[in-house]
């Protein structure tokens, strides 16, 4: 990445995150026939809410975390009784916005990889454990990039997260999809990944 663009994430605020995160028009076919379902900003005590037992605001503005937007689609209800293995249940995209472009690579060492990894095999919400963590390899980002595939204990089976965490500066870009079973959404994750940093970018220079 350019000095220049990581420059420019200086100047971005809360109020442009919005503009960050891909709408239903920007995502694949695959995923037209989703719903909206979450649409909201995420500050730290909300993170913190929905994080690991343990997870503070404090300890995220510390690290430099400001706030940040989630856009997540879910999927319309299969028909019949029977989840298919491989069923994508929803698909999300979510613009986090930090002090500085360190607090972003320490939030994706310390706070994404590590604290997932720290709680394999525990419960981590009421009914809902942890059950294996996988590190993943994306291509095609322009500074760093970290990704999981992590399966969770549900209330109808197993239910896997293939997540992308990227940076552009000052910012963390995350793409997830949820999907029923144990399996992947690597390819269709990276692209999704690759489309949001593309649109962070526009953002960022004002061409959005």
């Amino acid at each position: 990445m350019s000095e220049a663009l990581n420059r420019a994430t200086y100047s971005v605020t809360a109020a442009d995150l919005p503009r960050m995160v891909l709408d239903l028009r920007e995502l694949p076919p695959e995923f037209h026939g989703f719903h909206p379902t979450r649409d909201s900003v995420l500050d730290n005590a909300t993170m913190a809410e929905q994080g690991f037992p343990g997870s503070s605001a404090e300890r995220f503005a510390a690290i430099g975390r400001l706030t940040g937007y989630l856009q997540e689609f879910a999927a319309p209800v299969p028909r019949g009784e029977v989840i298919p293995i491989g069923y994508d249940l929803a698909v999300a995209t979510v613009a986090h916005l930090f002090e500085d472009a360190q607090g972003v690579s320490r939030w994706m060492q310390e706070i994404f990889l590590e604290q997932f990894e720290a709680n394999v095999g525990k419960e981590t919400h009421p009914g809902q454990h942890l059950l294996m963590v996988e590190r993943l390899s994306f291509q095609g980002f322009s500074d760093e990039v970290v990704g999981l595939r992590v399966l969770q204990s549900g209330p109808q089976g197993p239910v896997s997260s293939t997540v992308v965490d990227f940076r552009v500066g000052r910012l963390l870009g995350v793409v997830y999809i949820a999907a029923f079973g144990n399996c992947e959404r690597r390819a269709v994750v990276e692209r999704l990944g690759q489309t949001l940093e593309r649109k962070f970018v526009r953002v960022v220079l004002g061409d959005l």
